[in-house]
């Protein structure tokens, strides 16, 4: 595993405390899991997402990862409708893995309250919080 210094948190995304990644995106908002969230898991093998057309309350479990190491919940940062998912997750899981922030996107939400992105914590804030766990 990566020590904190080596993981990277991009400024201009808001993050929450289950790990999870939200940043605006043409009007929708795009959701992953943090650097951190792959590094702990390793080996991402498979991904689980809900449907385009489904909605969800922010904090909900929307789906699962599984790693070679264990299974975990996926939860959604920011509560709307599913607009897209990243369908290349279905045969490269291992995005999530070698580009987090960038192709490993998990999905596309149009928020219900996009207050509740100004809401999550700045890459500040969470990298804070890591430092504290």
């Amino acid at each position: 595993m990566k020590e904190l210094g080596e993981l990277q948190f991009p400024e201009n995304y808001r993050y929450a405390e289950d790990h999870e990644w939200a940043a605006k995106e043409d009007g929708a908002i795009r959701v992953g899991i943090t650097d951190y969230a792959q590094d702990q898991m390793g080996d991402i093998v498979f991904v689980e997402m809900p449907a385009v057309g489904d909605s969800f309350a922010k904090g909900d479990e929307i789906g699962s990862l599984e790693s070679v190491k264990a299974v975990s919940e996926l939860f959604i940062p920011i509560g709307g409708e599913v607009t897209a998912v990243n369908e290349e997750l279905e045969d490269a899981p291992e995005l999530i893995n070698s580009d987090p922030f960038g192709k490993g996107w998990i999905l596309e939400v149009t928020p219900e309250d996009p207050a509740e992105l100004d809401a999550l914590m700045d890459s500040a804030a969470y990298m804070e919080m890591l430092k504290s766990a």
